[in-house]
């Protein structure tokens, strides 16, 4: 079923300290969600199998540390290789557990792999600092220093970039890793620590456990006290929970939370080129992206125009399994997502918003969902509300600039935010207005290694990527030399 050019990349047991775990009494199924077949079972990890992998990486991370930062990005660059040689079998076995298109797979695996490269580039340049002391005689030195153990949880929808994002720049500091991906999508992180282990990374230096348990595992991620520092990419209401556990060990935090992102089309926008970045924003991975566009603003001026441009683009948005050449919209993750979804749409319409395409399951599967597009919608719906996380796109007119970024601004989140217009002043203004941590300019696709992602607001804080990546995985350490003359 997983037909693999290399078929030691599929693995079903936990990677802890350098070895692939002993098989355990319990098991569970990783489901292909274009259609319900099982592709592997795998091995459920243990309290036990949690408190071992903290510990062994407890116990190699300061030999790792100690290694020149060229040693430890040659090992780094070794694996970003490694991802980039095995693309094809690392987005086939990524699509297979998770559903995306395959062209936007072989994408992640490639963006995945970037971050290590990034890092293993950074490592070098993890400059400290020197301050002139108040005496001649003394002298101010500032280290950087890596955190220790770091411990994350990862999510379903990019199960490679996620895992990869945190774990290159952790590495590159110093730190040993050890991650919690999602029950849907194991595999994936599974398979990249086989081709670290190929790499050269030390044993318990990059450590895999898998299970449902998420719950009793994550408890020991964030209490274990060998544990310095954990970061969570995921849902805000689970980053909340995940957060008090960290607070009684006073833990090192990063939180990648939930978004509501709006997007804005001016008067003054290049139409055509706001509907294809639009499109790329909102569809991208069925529109299950923590950065999707989620609300869009357009000005009223402009919005039947702009909805004549925009309509035939949905309607020829292809949906069909991943691996079908062609397909644009692969299905959802699981039964719930269909239902919500479904629920925030029907809550739409019940209150006035108008159906243009759409609007239900699609006949390719039950996980599948027709490309949506509304309009008339409102800040009293739902879907205005909340992450739809789902291939809707709900249209919102407004008539001034102050409309715009009252409505934009008017969530809990503050993750990411688009805007289209040709007007130089009026982009800076919003720029400086809008309350997100990343805003894409006439462009719809915004993430990649050079830049700092991350949120504000309830959308989380720290960030990942560029050279504030490894702030989060580095502590200062104060040195004051006295008696020098």
């Amino acid at each position: 079923m997983l037909a693999l050019t290399d078929p030691a990349l599929v693995k079903t047991r936990s990677f802890i300290n350098g070895q692939w775990q002993a098989a355990g009494p319990h098991r569970f199924a990783v489901v292909n969600p274009a259609n319900g077949k099982t592709l592997a079972q795998v091995d459920e990890a243990t309290l036990a199998d949690a408190t071992m992998a903290v510990e062994a990486a407890a116990a190699a991370q300061p030999g790792w540390a100690a290694l020149a930062a060229a040693e430890r990005a040659a090992v780094l660059i070794e694996w970003q290789q490694l991802l980039l040689q095995h693309e094809a079998d690392l987005a086939l076995l990524l699509t297979l557990e998770q559903g995306k298109p395959l062209a936007e797979a072989r994408a992640e695996i490639r963006y995945g792999a970037s971050y290590l490269g990034w890092f293993a580039e950074e490592a070098k340049r993890l400059y400290g600092d020197i301050i002139p002391a108040p005496a001649s005689d003394k002298q101010i030195l500032v280290l950087r220093q890596a955190v220790g153990v770091v411990t994350a949880i990862t999510p379903w929808n990019f199960p490679n970039a996620m895992l990869m994002r945190k774990a290159a720049a952790a590495l590159a500091a110093g730190c040993s890793f050890v991650v919690k991906p999602a029950a849907q999508t194991p595999l994936s992180a599974l398979a990249c620590a086989e081709l670290a282990q190929r790499a050269g990374v030390p044993a318990g230096i990059f450590n895999v456990l898998v299970g449902t348990n998420a719950q009793q595992l994550g408890e020991v991620l964030t209490t274990h006290p060998l544990v310095n520092k954990f970061s969570f990419t995921g849902s805000t209401a689970v980053g909340k929970t995940l957060l008090k556990q960290c607070a009684e060990g006073v833990k090192r935090v990063s939180m990648e939370l939930g978004g509501n992102a709006p997007f804005i089309v001016f008067a003054s926008a290049d139409l055509e080129a706001a509907a294809e970045g639009l499109i790329a924003a909102k569809f991208r991975n069925a529109g299950q992206t923590c950065v999707c566009a989620n609300r869009v603003l357009v000005e009223e001026t402009v919005l039947e125009r702009f909805m004549q441009i925009l309509l035939p683009k949905v309607q020829t948005l292809k949906v069909a399994a991943g691996t079908e050449p062609g397909s644009a919209i692969g299905p959802l993750i699981e039964a719930k997502a269909v239902a919500k979804v479904q629920q925030l749409l029907d809550d739409a319409l019940d209150q006035g918003a108008t159906l243009l395409h759409g609007g239900k399951p699609h006949p390719a599967g039950p996980l599948f969902f027709e490309p949506t597009l509304l309009t008339g919608v409102t800040p009293q719906m739902q879907l205005f509300q909340q992450e739809i996380f789902g291939p809707v796109l709900a249209i919102t007119s407004f008539n001034t600039e102050q409309q715009a970024l009252a409505l934009a601004n008017a969530s809990d989140y503050g993750l990411a935010g688009y805007i289209y217009s040709q007007q130089l002043g009026q982009v800076f203004r919003l720029a400086q207005a809008l309350q997100v941590g990343m805003l894409g300019v006439n462009e719809g696709i915004i993430s990649n290694a050079a830049a700092p992602f991350g949120g504000i607001k309830q959308s989380g804080y720290g960030r990942e990527g560029s050279r504030y990546g490894l702030d989060d995985y580095t502590q200062l350490k104060y040195v004051y030399l006295g008696g020098l003359i």
